[in-house]
């Protein structure tokens, strides 16, 4: 009782014991240890734990002493209890990263008596307890025994030659725990003496615990075992051929620890490993498959069953280890088919057939291994951003293999289904589930052999309803039409079964099924009538039984809402008490969001189901939805508005909707643009409905709608929307809210601000107004053409303020893309004059202007425009992107007349000094080469050869403006010629070569597809251009200081930049111990490049981690330059500012690899860990990008 209560008190944080006290306390649980009572030396045990804490550090070195000591007495019971002891001092010694001399001084004493209790060659089981302990300390506390490290090492290699298979094996262990932190010379010399003893022709006992000891080293030392491999592997292929199953076994898991550790150094030997492996995948001495196979084929299944039971009567022979062997094969192959995909091509042809003809194997467990290969190789083929956007690219060569192999594998798994085992079947179904995703569609015609059986267990009902589930949204409703009569019923039994997830899993299925009954998209022939019922019945039970599980609650909502949505004109009478139901689920603040979402569904349904009956309770209820604060429900409510406006437009009354107008203003915010403009396109459609409800928004909504329009956030979808609601409110011809007032309310802002500064509304603003003003115009072109002389006036006008120039200016633009402005002959010479104004706004304004009435007017505005950027060199700049908006805004039909023209006039000013008007020539050719392809992509090749580097670096600029991030006509064009245009990476000229990079990174990004096959040839020109060259950094003198100028910063942040895209887009192409090599460089870069490169430390954490942690002592070093670099104390503020960003950039690349998870074990950074810890001011800024407290990051990086 009194250790009890003394266990208790050390649990409390309050005990403070003196000197004396501590000695007492821990001499009496020491003496408590060799009491005769079990229960009170566990207590004992228990007690030392916590008070490893609280005493001082002599206090625990006396018990270490102790416990040790005990270790080796002869009595066998203290011995065991000392050893637990001593694993719960270990336990709670604080990490070594806390820099406590407490942790080393006990490491050292424990480890020397454990070496010492090691050589007791005469009892073994003193060896294991001081070998467990060994592997427990190296485990938590590694660090803290580097010196000890050589003597560690040297009395664990001599223990895997001890007769006792036991010993041998915690011996490889403890090597495990060693091997991630000690240092490489000891890592070469472990290694070395396992080649070494392997070399000698041992006893086969003594090869297998090599072998598996190199498995071990290989799986926990990862990487550093990369350079020994050209050595290790030629000898364990050659144990391969030794006749004894478990070294083969553990041959074959060395082959997998080094594959998935080190692929790229594997990469020679690859093609000979999986020639084993597939030699040794069939190799079953001691059964005969052929019979099997002949007599399946002409026996029914009821005898093949008697004959299963006598064939396992007959091969019961315990000895049989071949089933091992077969595994790890299976397991080798899974690793190099996850690690390889570059060799999917070759995978398919040799792997996968005799993959598909082992799904017959006797031996469940490999079995199973065989499925999650297969579905292994499933998930590498499936494209790794998903379909490509390119819809003439070509199918990829795996995907073709595979659909051929579709025929022998549903065979295959069709005899694997009738298999009695669960676990069979379920890996048969994960497998079908994943190629029903890789192929969609293509499993048609097998429908009939995959169809599931009655399923008996719960997991395997689930499992075969997620494969149905995937099916029936993968394939074409026809598909499945004649098998409707056979999938149904038992869909519908698993609906009434009593286990939720069944039910849940079933009413999805049931959901899908009603879909394709009868597609609302298309007719069909199938007639739906006979299963209706049973599908109604068995739905509505779920749907108006109140005490089942939430996810079968929504999803029996949302079942229904199919049900309704396809079929509610042949429900007659149920159809009213089910949207009953429904009203019900909608006051239930549980089920509110799916029935919202579910009524939508309903209402949008072309059946016309009448939901009159509901509309007048449900409306306000939907009305009281929008002044909730759940965002979902928010967005699904108006979306549900909008439904139900649109299609019961009848239904819908004054009270109605005034309801619901009154909860609107609110939801329009400038800080939710996208509730804003579904509720703007809600009000849209009330007013088409009920145009005399607006006439009460004058004094709520509209002035909210107005601050929408000057807000500068607003753009996209929110803008149309709006453009639209104006359109239509005008329509209406609502007292006080006609054209002219629209226009004051709109334009008010700009006439009022007193200040002579044109920007004091946002400059984003203005354009919003003036497309606001464009769409009131549209629809009310009599009152539009007095409007347009005005504006015209307005820009004339000298005392005009700057900001009411510029937006009439917009607004002419804006309004002259729809109209015609023939009549107003002033016009042009009041925009050239424009173009002289000293504001630069009022020019781009002017600019704009004219390229947009040219859209309108292109006969008589686009001559004009050619001659003036002819003769007016000066103001060619504001021309030209006067085109750029023309070329833009036209459709291809209306340019192609004009296209010689402008090429010709464009082609003169593309060697111009001056960068933006080549920028923007580039855009316009760019442009125009979309209109015909076929035509000007030639034309822009053969200016490649042209002389100037000017006219080059132009050329290239435009090729990036035909690549967009959708499906055009150009795209197989460019696919046959982009090679050439990028040739231009080796363009003597550097502004050219930057230029290519940024088109380069432009195709990776857009398009990868153009661009994926060329990599090879293309990356070592990418990576020749980030490194410095020493010739491109000149000095300038400025006064008495001399300053350092690097010509070549732009063209290597450019080829930083592309190789980040790469990573994005084609990561499967990259060779990434290369690429790792360049961001190493880049590390140590310039300031622009290091942020770069921080970046892609982080992205490719995520990405590959196992590459990362293979080259992590040579990125640490960089990183740790940066975030201990100081700044000059003399220097200017944005030194300081820019130091502070590089370091807390550096600190989220460290982050993100301490997110890996083996990164930990490596000492280098877990010492860079310790130093971040130390210094305050670099653990501040972690923590602050941590969001969590530093301690978790750095106690996990340090556990080992």
């Amino acid at each position: 009782m009194a250790a009890n209560d003394l266990m208790m008190e050390l649990q409390k944080d309050s005990i403070k014991l003196d000197e004396e006290s501590e000695r007492k306390v821990v001499a009496m649980l020491l003496k408590l240890l060799e009491d005769k009572n079990g229960e009170v030396q566990n207590l004992a045990v228990k007690c030392l734990g916590p008070l490893v804490g609280k005493v001082k550090e002599c206090q625990v070195e006396t018990m270490v002493d102790t416990l040790c000591s005990n270790m080796v007495s002869n009595k066998e019971q203290l011995r065991d209890i000392s050893s637990m002891g001593l694993k719960t001092v270990i336990a709670e010694l604080p990490p070594s990263s806390t820099g406590l001399s407490l942790t080393v001084n006990v490491c050292r004493k424990i480890t020397s008596q454990l070496i010492g209790a090691l050589g007791m060659q005469d009892d073994v089981s003193i060896q294991l307890e001081a070998l467990d302990i060994l592997s427990d300390m190296l485990g938590r506390l590694s660090t803290a025994l580097m010196s000890f490290h050589q003597s560690i090492l040297t009395s664990l290699l001599a223990q895997l030659m001890s007769p006792r298979m036991a010993v041998r094996k915690r011996s490889i262990i403890a090597l495990g725990h060693l091997v991630p932190s000690c240092s490489p010379a000891l890592f070469t010399q472990l290694t070395e003496h396992l080649m070494g003893e392997l070399s000698r022709g041992p006893p086969t006992a003594n090869v297998r615990t090599y072998i598996q000891c190199l498995a071990t080293v290989s799986r926990r030392g990862g990487h550093r075992i990369g350079e020994h491999l050209q050595k290790i592997v030629p000898m364990v292929v050659k144990f391969c051929n030794v006749e004894d199953d478990e070294l083969r076994e553990f041959c074959f898991q060395a082959f997998e620890a080094f594959v998935s550790r080190c692929p790229k150094e594997m990469s020679p030997h690859i093609q000979a490993i999986i020639k084993l492996c597939l030699k040794y995948i069939t190799y079953d001495p001691n059964y005969n498959y052929d019979a099997e196979d002949d007599e399946d084929d002409s026996m029914d299944i009821e005898d093949r069953e008697d004959e299963d039971q006598e064939s396992d009567d007959e091969y019961s022979d315990d000895d049989d280890m071949s089933w091992k062997v077969r595994r790890s094969s299976v397991k080798c192959l899974e690793a190099i088919i996850s690690s390889r995909r570059d060799l999917l091509v070759e995978l398919y042809g040799s792997v996968s057939p005799t993959l598909v003809s082992r799904f017959k194997e006797r031996e469940e467990n490999v079995k199973t291994d065989i499925f999650s290969a297969f579905v292994a190789l499933l998930r590498q083929t499936r494209h790794p951003h998903g379909p490509t956007l390119d819809t003439g690219a070509k199918e990829e060569p795996a995907i073709s293999l595979l659909k051929k192999q579709v025929p022998t594998i549903v065979k295959a798994l069709h005899r694997q289904l009738k298999e009695k085992s669960m676990r069979c079947r379920q890996g048969c179904f994960s497998l079908l589930t994943e190629m029903a995703n890789v192929l969609p569609g293509q499993l048609g015609e097998h429908i009939p052999a995959l169809i599931p059986d009655k399923s008996t267990s719960s997991n395997m009902k689930i499992d075969a309803l997620a494969f149905l589930n995937v099916l029936l949204s993968s394939h074409s409703p026809e598909t499945f039409h004649p098998h409707i009569s056979v999938i149904l019923p038992p869909v519908i039994q698993c609906v009434e079964d009593t286990f939720y997830k069944i039910t849940s899993e079933a009413l999805q299925v049931t959901q899908q099924i009603v879909k394709l009954m009868r597609p609302l998209d298309k007719p069909v022939s199938f007639d739906a009538k006979p299963y209706v019922k049973n599908i109604f019945a068995c739905t509505s039970k779920r749907l108006k039984a109140a005490d089942i599980d939430q996810e079968v609650k929504e999803r029996a909502i949302f079942c229904m809402g199919h049900v309704l949505g396809h079929f509610g004109d042949q429900l007659g009478g149920d159809l009213q008490p089910t949207l009953q139901i429904f009203l019900e689920r909608l006051k239930n603040e549980i089920t509110r969001l799916v029935a919202v979402k579910t009524l939508t569904l309903v209402a949008s349904s072309p059946l016309k189901i009448d939901l009159r009956p509901i509309l007048a309770e449900g409306i306000p209820m939907l009305g009281s939805f929008l002044r909730k604060n759940q965002r979902a429900l928010k967005l699904n409510t108006i979306t549900a508005l909008n439904v139900m406006v649109t299609n019961y437009s009848d239904s819908f009354k004054q009270p109605l909707i005034e309801s619901i107008l009154s909860e609107v203003p609110a939801l329009i915010q400038e800080s939710d643009m996208h509730i804003s403009q579904v509720a703007i396109t809600l009000i849209t459609c009330m007013a088409k409905v009920c145009p005399s409800s607006l006439s009460k928004i004058g004094g709520t909504i509209l002035p909210e709608v107005l601050n929408l329009v000057h807000s500068p956030l607003l753009q996209g979808g929110a803008l149309n929307s709006i453009l639209e609601f104006f359109q239509v409110l005008v329509g209406t011809k609502a007292n006080n809210m006609g054209y002219s007032d629209l226009l004051k309310a709109l334009r008010g802002p700009f006439y009022d601000s007193k200040s002579t500064d044109s920007m004091s509304v946002h400059k984003q603003s203005y354009y919003s107004v003036a497309k606001c003003v464009a769409a009131l115009s549209t629809a009310c072109p009599k009152e539009a053409s007095g409007v347009v002389t005005n504006l015209i006036q307005e820009v004339k006008n000298p005392k005009s303020s700057e900001s009411v120039r510029i937006l009439s200016l917009l607004c002419l633009g804006e309004i002259g893309r729809f109209m015609n402005f023939e009549g107003q002959k002033e016009l042009k010479g009041v925009i050239m004059e424009a173009f002289s104004s000293p504001n630069e706004e009022v020019k781009s304004a002017a600019s704009f202007a004219l390229g947009n009435i040219c859209v309108g007017n292109l006969g008589e505005y686009l001559p004009f425009m050619l001659k003036e950027i002819g003769s007016q060199p000066r103001r060619q700049y504001l021309l030209l992107h006067s085109l750029k908006e023309m070329i833009s805004a036209l459709s291809a039909e209306s340019l192609k007349p004009h296209v010689e023209n402008i090429w010709a006039l464009l082609f003169k000013h593309c060697e111009c000094a001056e960068e933006g008007t080549r920028n923007i020539v580039a855009e316009c050719l760019g442009k125009l080469t979309l209109v015909s392809p076929s035509e000007l992509l030639p034309r822009l090749k053969k200016q490649l050869s042209s002389g100037s580097p000017l006219s080059r670096s132009t050329v290239v600029t435009a090729v990036k403006f035909t690549i967009v991030d959708h499906p055009m006509p150009i795209d197989t064009l460019l696919k046959g010629c982009i090679g050439d245009f990028l040739k231009t990476l080796q363009d003597p000229d550097l502004n050219v070569r930057r230029v290519a990079l940024v088109m380069f990174n432009s195709a990776a990004h857009n398009k990868p597809s153009l661009i994926r096959g060329l990599l090879t040839s293309l990356l070592p020109h990418l990576y020749k251009e980030t490194q410095i060259r020493k010739d491109l950094v000149r000095e300038v003198e400025m006064g008495p200081f001399k300053h350092t100028v690097d010509d070549g910063l732009d063209v290597r942040k450019a080829a930083f930049e592309c190789m980040y895209t790469l990573l994005d887009s084609c990561l499967d192409c990259l060779d990434i111990f290369e690429f790792l090599n360049h961001v190493e460089e880049g590390l140590k870069d310039h300031y622009d490049i290091k942020m770069l490169t921080f970046i892609m430390l982080a992205r490719l954490s995520k990405l590959c981690p196992a590459a990362v942690v293979q080259r992590l002592d040579r990125l640490v070093e960089p990183l740790k330059a940066t975030c201990t670099t100081k700044v000059k104390a003399g220097s200017v503020k944005q030194e300081f500012e820019k130091q502070e960003e590089l370091r807390r950039s550096a600190m989220r690349a460290v982050a993100a690899l301490l997110s890996i998870s083996e990164v930990e074990k490596s000492p280098a950074m877990a010492d860079f860990a310790n130093q971040i810890r130390s210094n305050a001011e670099m653990a501040t800024i972690f923590e602050s990008l941590q969001g969590d407290p530093l301690t978790g990051a750095v106690e996990s990086m340090d556990t080992s």
